[in-house]
Formats: C-alpha cells, structure tokens, sequence
C-alpha cells in the first residue's frame, strides 16, 4: 500500500494500454452488450473498465485479460442495478404524484388510449370525420372521403364531436 492507501498494481506504458485497448475493446464491449442488452450502455462501460486499468491496475500482469472480464462485468451489474434502482425511483415518483417526463408520457399514452376507445364507439362516418378534421383535412375533403355534400360536412362534424364528448364522459364517470 501507498501512503494514499491505494494499492500498488503494475505499470503500464501507454504503448502496453493502447494495445490492450484496441486488442480486446472489441470483445468487452460484445461482452457488455451481452449482458446489459444495450449497446450504448455497453460502450460506456467498456470505457470505464478500461479507464480503471489505467487508473487503478491488477497487481499482475498474468491474467489481465480475465481481470478486463471481471472488472467490466462487475460494472455492468452494477450498472443493472443502478438502472433497476432509477426505475423503482420513478415508479415511487409516479405514485406519488410527482410530474416527470415519464409521468408527462404516460398521461399522454393513456390519453391516447381513452380517445381511441371513445372513437371505437362512435360510428364509424363519424369517427371518420373527426379522424379525418382533426388531421388536417379540410371540409371538402372530409365530404368526399364520407360521401357527402361539403355544405354537410359542419353539421356532421358537431354532431360527432357533441356525441364523442358524452361518451367521453361517461367513460370518465361524468367528470
């Protein structure tokens, strides 16, 4: 040990690293993806074991390999971990009512899902007009693609919006 407390490991020269690291960058980062199941975070992590082959090195040099393997696939499960941990943090933050991004989203899908259901109970030239003004499209257009007169096509568009906000309401209970 060192006065620092640091354990004493071998020196590298920065030709030895570089070898090292394009020698068997390649193969870590399979072995990160492999296990983490996600490339990018494989890469990071490949990184990292290398930059603590360079910062804190093995005490021998006869398996620094294996030592490349173990030290990346220590960091991937901590890695998982930390990930699983991130996780369970944001499913706290949902439950309690905290907005986040995520929260934002999901509100958003479930939104989403309501609109389609109450669409499903519609008619379907009504859920067609309202798909279809809703879009982009303009009253001639929506009167074509139903079948109708253009001169029809406001009234049809109120009466499907008044319909698909009432079911929209009793599907939330009357809120």
């Amino acid at each position: 040990m060192s006065e620092r407390g640091v354990r004493e490991g071998i020196s590298l020269t920065l030709e030895e690293y570089q070898q090292l690291f394009e020698r068997y960058y390649p193969e870590i980062c399979r072995q990160l993806a492999y296990v983490t199941g996600d490339r990018t975070s494989a890469e990071d992590l490949a990184q990292e074991t290398f930059l603590k082959l360079y910062a804190t090195p093995p005490r021998h040099r006869d398996n620094l390999v294996g030592w490349l393997r173990k030290v990346a696939v220590n960091l991937a499960y901590k890695h998982i971990q930390r990930e699983q941990n991130r996780q369970k943090r944001e499913l706290r933050t949902v439950s309690e009512g905290v907005h986040t991004t995520d929260v934002d989203q999901f509100w958003r899908r479930h939104e989403v899902k309501q609109v389609r259901s109450v669409l499903d109970k519609l008619a379907e030239r009504d859920r067609i007009c309202l798909i279809l003004r809703f879009s982009g499209y303009s009253y001639a257009e929506v009167a074509r693609a139903i079948g109708v007169e253009a001169s029809s096509v406001g009234t049809i568009l109120a009466r499907a919006r008044a319909k698909f906000r009432d079911e929209f309401n009793r599907q939330e209970g009357g809120a």
